[in-house]
């Protein structure tokens, strides 16, 4: 038998209800996505940092001021 924690407590997958598994089936997709879409974040901010850097170099008479675009 399978088992989930909740807030601490544990429950048996095989005594819950359709509705609670496909719940939690639902938020557990939620979760991962959301971790997905956090991870993607962080790589296209790197990305943008790299590029702004890129840019700011190659400009012959930037001054240092923040770029934008």
């Amino acid at each position: 038998m399978s088992k989930i924690t909740i807030n601490g407590k544990d429950y048996e997958l095989d005594s819950l209800s359709q509705e609670t598994k496909g719940m939690i089936a639902n938020l557990q997709f939620v979760n991962s996505e959301l971790a997905r879409m956090q991870a993607m974040t962080a790589i296209l901010q790197t990305a943008q940092q790299a590029y702004s850097n890129a840019l700011k170099a190659s400009l012959p008479s930037f001054n240092g001021e923040e770029l934008k675009v």
